[in-house]
């Protein structure tokens, strides 16, 4: 492994207001879900009264869906918002103490991170549309990269080697806020460019790399599971106190605590581990033109993410004349 637990939580103890931060939100969308649902199901209750037994158990049921889709609907228009302020803003702290910066204290952390992301990526919008054109290339990368199935030799078993590739692509979930940190991290006034260097760089690292992110994402879900272990008993008690009876709702409710842990705590700490990583690595390298060449040929988000970085200059040649 390339990184340091100890400097991970290191990270996480110098950024803290940030990682208070993070709880404050995901728990907030966590508490929102269950007050949603639980009146949902509250009005559903109400409403089965004009029916019998079953009829109340289904409209209390359907309550509580609707007001839990209510919830997932206005996060779905949040959620770039929720990469711009808060992953973006907690990377750019962390990058800043990987490169000996100093950070101010308290609140004072998260507007300075605020201001980073904006003079990096610019608005919401930008940022999010560039987070997805990253996944999809580092999806094909790892696709490109047949060495990467040497992480567990046991061919003639294609069960296996389907689950072995499933799991890679979720460690892949690890980097596209790595890449990101490239921009921040070379202080880059075209994020477009600087995410295709990132790329190409992972290109030429991608196994070490790889071997790393599954080793967290490992560490990650492991303990989110046990999170979620721990959650299922105040869960099923969160339930109880509901109208009605929600079939499976304490397993819902303790998956959400899980994946608010993970989101607040558990994510941070491996994206920290993983920006060690890349930067160990990619450190003095300068980008392949082989690699390059091969994902433009391969990658219409690659390509795309060109003709990004062309108008992003365009537009910043402009604004440099007007002046």
């Amino acid at each position: 492994m390339d990184f340091s637990i100890s400097r991970g939580l290191g990270l996480m103890r110098q950024t803290a207001p940030f990682v208070i931060f993070r709880m404050i939100v995901y728990f907030a969308i966590t508490a929102a879900y269950i007050i949603a649902t639980g009146t949902g199901a509250g009005v559903g209750w109400g409403i089965g009264g004009f029916g019998d037994e079953e009829f109340r158990a289904s409209t209390t049921f359907w309550g509580g869906l609707i007001g839990f889709a209510g919830v997932a609907g206005v996060l779905f228009f949040l959620r770039d918002y929720l990469l711009y302020i808060v992953k973006a803003g907690h990377i750019a702290v962390m990058v800043e103490l990987l490169q000996g910066g100093a950070l101010p204290q308290g609140r004072g952390q998260i507007e300075h991170a605020r201001a980073v992301v904006t003079a990096r990526f610019g608005q919401a919008s930008a940022l999010f549309l560039l987070d997805r054109l990253i996944k999809g290339v580092l999806r094909l990368i790892t696709g490109l990269v047949q060495g990467l199935l040497m992480l567990v030799p046991i061919p003639g078993l294609d069960k296996i080697m389907g689950l072995v590739r499933a799991y890679l692509r979720v460690a892949v979930g690890l980097l596209d806020e790595v890449m990101l940190a490239q921009a921040i991290r070379t202080k880059s006034d075209n994020p477009y460019t600087s995410a295709r260097e990132a790329l190409v760089l992972y290109g030429q690292n991608a196994k070490p790399i790889m071997i790393n992110a599954v080793w967290l994402t490992a560490i990650v879900y492991a303990l989110s599971f046990a999170v979620f272990v721990v959650m299922l008993a105040p869960a099923a008690a969160v339930v109880y106190l509901m109208p009605g009876n929600i079939a499976a709702g304490g397993v819902v409710f303790a998956l959400l605590f899980a994946w608010a842990v993970k989101a607040a705590l558990i994510e941070p700490f491996a994206i920290a581990c993983m920006l060690q990583v890349f930067f160990k690595l990619t450190e003095g390298q300068t980008p392949d033109p082989e690699w390059e060449a091969k994902l433009t040929s391969a990658s219409d988000k690659f390509r795309k993410m060109g003709e990004k970085a062309a108008s992003w200059v365009s537009v910043k040649s402009a604004v440099k004349d007007a002046g």
